[in-house]
C-alpha cells in the first residue's frame, strides 16, 4: 500500500471503457419482460401461422366491404342461389358459376332455347350430353346460374320504356325480346308468367310440352304484325331476325304503360350502369348469393367486421371491469375477498342460456346488439376477475411489494403500478382467448334464432348459417364460407391463444 501511494501522480490516467478486458459475449442489453415474451412467441410457428391469419381475418372484416358494390341489405330475387364465381375460373368447371344438372328433354329444352334466342347460354357452352334411361332421355350439362333466370316480363311506364330502347341503341345491347301474347303463352298457370316459353307449347296429361318443326326446332310465337303497318308497340330500337314481311312487336300496351319481355342478365346490367349508376357492371358474386339473392360476400365481410367489433368491444370492457374487481379482491383479502367472491359465484352460477333469455324476453323491444352486450357483460367479466384475483394473491407478498410499502406507496400505487404490470400478460392471453368465445356464442344464438342481428345493414355469421342450413344438401355454397370463416377464426385463436399464454408464462408451456 505503502508503495502504491509513492507513485506520482502523473502516472495515473482515466481508463475507457474499452479498456477493460471482459468476456464481450457474455455482455447482453437488458431485456424488458413484454420484449422477452414477444421473443418465445416468435419461436412458436404455429402461433405465428395462426397470428398471421387472424390478421388476414381481420384485413377481410375490415376491407373488404369497401371492395364489393353491394351493400348487405342489397338482394336481387332473380340471382337467388348464384354459384360463386370468379372471372378467373371462367372457362373451367370451378368456381365458374355452374352446376353439373341432370333432366328430361322439356325441362333441359326450356334453358337450351334461353342460349338459341338471346346468345345468353344457360346451357354453358351449349354442350350436353344424351343418355337413355328407363326409356325416356336424360340431358346432362352444366347449368350457369348466371343465366338460368333467362327472359322475364316487366311492367315500364313510358320513359322507363323510352330510355331502355335509347339504351339500346347507345350500348348496341339487345335487352328487349319480342313480346308473346297471352293466347300464346302455355296453358299451365304455373308457365303462363314464364317468359322463356317464347315457343310454341302444347299440353300433354297437365305437363307443357315443347312442339317442334319437322327439323326438330323449336318453333317462336312472338307477338308480330305486317311489315309497314302501324307499330302498336312505339318501338324504335334494335332487332332480332325477322321473316321478310314480318314485324315482331317488343312489347303490349296497359293500364301502367307497356308489358315487355327483357333478357333479365342485360337487364341488370342496363339498370345498374344506366339508371342506378351504383358502380355495378355485371352480375358477379364471388361467394354467391342466399335463398333472398344476398350477396354472401358482402354479407360474410359485414358480418365478420360486426363480430370482431362487438366481441373486441365487450371483452375490452370486461377486461376493465373484471381487473378492477379481482385486484380489490385480491389485494385487500379477508372478509373484502369473501363477501366480492360469494357475488362472483353467485351471477357465474347462472347460466348463460338463461340470462340471454330472460334479457330476450324482458327487452325483446330492445336493440337485439344491446341485449348481447348486456348478457356478455353480465357473465363475462367474471372469469377475469378471477384470475386477477389470483395474480394479486401471487405477487402481493413479494419483497418489492413490501419494500414499496415500507417506502410509504399507498394502495393505489402498490396495486396498478407494483402488481398489476406483473398480471397483464396473464390477464391479456385470457381476454384474447374470450374473443373466439364471443363470437362462437354469438353465431349459436343467432343460429337458434335466439339473438336475430339480421336487420337493415346488419347481419352475422351465425344469421348466415342459419339461412344456409335447410339448403345444405343442394346449395352449400351458402353455409360454406361462412363455416371456413368460423372454423378458421376458432383455430387460429386458440393457436394464438396458446402461444401468448407460453410466451407470458413459460412455465405453463404444454399445459391443457
Amino acid at each position: 500500500m505503502d508503495e502504491i501511494k509513492k507513485i506520482p501522480k502523473e502516472k495515473f490516467e482515466f481508463a475507457a471503457p474499452q479498456d477493460f478486458t471482459h468476456e464481450r459475449s457474455l455482455q447482453t442489453k437488458p431485456v424488458g419482460y413484454f420484449r422477452d415474451a414477444f421473443r418465445r412467441f416468435c419461436r412458436n410457428k404455429g402461433s405465428v401461422a395462426a397470428a398471421c391469419i387472424i390478421l388476414l381475418l381481420l384485413l377481410f372484416a375490415a376491407i373488404a366491404p369497401f371492395f364489393t358494390p353491394y351493400s348487405v341489405d342489397y338482394s336481387d330475387p332473380y340471382f337467388t342461389f348464384t354459384l360463386p364465381r370468379n372471372s378467373l375460373f371462367a372457362n373451367t368447371s370451378f368456381w365458374d358459376g355452374s352446376s353439373k344438372e341432370e333432366m328430361n328433354e322439356e325441362a333441359f329444352m326450356r334453358y337450351y332455347a334461353m342460349g338459341l334466342e338471346s346468345g345468353h347460354n344457360a346451357v354453358k357452352n351449349q354442350q350436353y350430353e344424351i343418355s337413355e334411361e328407363s326409356g325416356s332421355k336424360m340431358y346432362r350439362f352444366r347449368l350457369d346460374s348466371y343465366q338460368k333466370t333467362g327472359a322475364v316480363y316487366l311492367r315500364l311506364n313510358n320513359d322507363e320504356y323510352l330510355n331502355l330502347q335509347a339504351y339500346q341503341n347507345e350500348s348496341g345491347k339487345q335487352v328487349l325480346y319480342p313480346t308473346v301474347a297471352s293466347a300464346d303463352r302455355p296453358a299451365a298457370i304455373q308457365d303462363k308468367t314464364d317468359a322463356n316459353y317464347y315457343y310454341r307449347t302444347q299440353r300433354v296429361n297437365g305437363r307443357t310440352q315443347t312442339v317442334y318443326d319437322e327439323n326438330g326446332n323449336v318453333i317462336p310465337v312472338y307477338k308480330s304484325h305486317a311489315a309497314g303497318e302501324t307499330k302498336p308497340d312505339n318501338y324504335e330500337s334494335l332487332r332480332i331476325a325477322e321473316p321478310e314481311g314480318v314485324e315482331y312487336e317488343y312489347a303490349i300496351p296497359v293500364d301502367t304503360g307497356w308489358e315487355v319481355r327483357v333478357n333479365y342478365y342485360e337487364y341488370y346490367v342496363y339498370n345498374h350502369t344506366y339508371v342506378l349508376k351504383d358502380g355495378i357492371s355485371e352480375p358477379s358474386f364471388l361467394f354467391g348469393t342466399t335463398q333472398t339473392g344476398q350477396d354472401i360476400f358482402t354479407a360474410l365481410a359485414s358480418g365478420a367486421r360486426f363480430s370482431f367489433i362487438f366481441s373486441i368491444l365487450v371483452a375490452s370492457v370486461n377486461l376493465f371491469v373484471g381487473a378492477i374487481y379481482g385486484a380489490i379482491e385480491g389485494y385487500y383479502g379477508g372478509k373484502t375477498d369473501l363477501i366480492m367472491e360469494r357475488i362472483s359465484d353467485i351471477l357465474s352460477a347462472v347460466p348463460f342460456m338463461i340470462v340471454i333469455t330472460l334479457l330476450q324476453l324482458y327487452m325483446g323491444s330492445s336493440s337485439q346488439m344491446l341485449i348481447l352486450f348486456i348478457a356478455f357483460f353480465l357473465t363475462g367479466w367474471i372469469s377475469i376477475a378471477s384470475t386477477t384475483r389470483m395474480q394479486f394473491y401471487r405477487y402481493k407478498n413479494q419483497e418489492y411489494v413490501l419494500a414499496a410499502r415500507t417506502l410509504g406507496a399507498k394502495d393505489g400505487r402498490l396495486m396498478f403500478k407494483h402488481i398489476f404490470p406483473n398480471a397483464l400478460g396473464t390477464l391479456i392471453t385470457s381476454s384474447v382467448l374470450v374473443i373466439p368465445g364471443m363470437i362462437y356464442s354469438e353465431t349459436n344464438l343467432s343460429y337458434l334464432g335466439i339473438i336475430n342481428l339480421s336487420s337493415g345493414n346488419l347481419t352475422s355469421v351465425g344469421t348466415l348459417l342459419a339461412s344456409g342450413q335447410p339448403y345444405l344438401s343442394t346449395f352449400p355454397h351458402i353455409i360454406l364460407f361462412p363455416s371456413v370463416f368460423l372454423a378458421l377464426l376458432m383455430l387460429s385463436f386458440n393457436l394464438f391463444g396458446n402461444g401468448l399464454r407460453d410466451a407470458f408464462n413459460p412455465s405453463l408451456r404444454g399445459s391443457d
